[in-house]
């Protein structure tokens, strides 16, 4: 998913306009708590994106984001562990099939 920033990341000549973050893999996640993810708390947000940001963002870059760019970015990893029955139908991982958030079973 691409994220346009709000306040692009100064690293060195360049300034980093965008960011795309990937689905972590399980080891990626080591070491955080899902539920801090999925409330996105924001030392969990904080710790996953350098694991999962193209550029490649450092945790210092990470800490110095605008507080709008670190919730969308909290926003889509929240997404990200969400099996797609979960997600609203008009979401991208959603199965066309999905007419909005569902209730787990039992």
């Amino acid at each position: 998913m691409n994220i346009a920033l709000e306040t692009p990341i100064p690293r060195g000549d360049t300034r980093i306009t965008a960011i795309t973050l990937r689905k972590p893999a399980a080891g990626e996640l080591r070491g955080l708590v899902l539920s801090d993810l999925l409330r996105m708390e924001v030392g969990a947000v904080m710790a996953v994106l350098p694991r999962i940001t193209e550029p490649a963002l450092t945790a210092p870059e990470v800490a110095n984001m605008d507080p709008a760019d670190l919730m969308a970015c909290a926003m889509e990893i929240s997404s990200f562990l969400l099996p797609k029955s979960l997600l609203p139908a008009d979401s991208p991982g959603a199965a066309a099939t999905t007419t909005g958030l569902v209730a787990p079973p039992g």
